[in-house]
């Protein structure tokens, strides 16, 4: 992913409603997590980020499920390291 890309996804992460949520993406962001995972992997990590607040909050919680399994790993993933 190219740095302007990466600038725009983590001011997406930054500028969420719920601050959890904010703390969470950033740190999975600043962390160096996201620059370790493949393309496909960051994909998904873009999706989630793409996901309406309260949606992706019950997901990281474990409050819903998801049934894509490509996006259930990155939720998996991002909540181990949370």
């Amino acid at each position: 992913m190219e740095r302007a890309d990466y600038e725009r996804l983590r001011w997406r992460c930054i500028r969420r409603a719920l601050l959890e949520l904010d703390i969470t993406l950033t740190r999975f962001l600043d962390g160096g997590e996201f620059e370790k995972l493949n393309d496909e992997q960051q994909q998904a990590f873009v999706a989630l980020a793409d996901m309406e607040d309260y949606d992706l909050w019950d997901l990281l919680t474990g409050k819903a499920e998801i049934d894509d399994p490509r996006l259930a790993q990155m939720v998996a993933l991002i909540r181990s390291k949370s």
